[in-house]
């Protein structure tokens, strides 16, 4: 049973060192990168918004 436990010890000790190696952006990076991907997310929103209001009214023609 306690190898067990130490297996356990060892994985997360190898955890926390590859952990340690990862290079983390810093908090500009971060912040343009947010900024990237809400622009672009509310750009395909706007997009997306667009074309079913186009067909909606296309499609009301068409049934009424």
């Amino acid at each position: 049973m306690m190898n067990f436990f130490n297996k356990i010890k060892n994985f997360f000790k190898g955890v926390l060192t590859e952990a340690k190696k990862i290079n983390w952006p810093n908090r500009s990076k971060i912040l343009r990168y947010s900024l990237i991907v809400i622009g672009l997310a509310v750009f395909v929103a706007v997009f997306l918004g667009f074309f079913d209001f186009i067909f909606m009214k296309f499609l009301n023609k068409i049934i009424f």
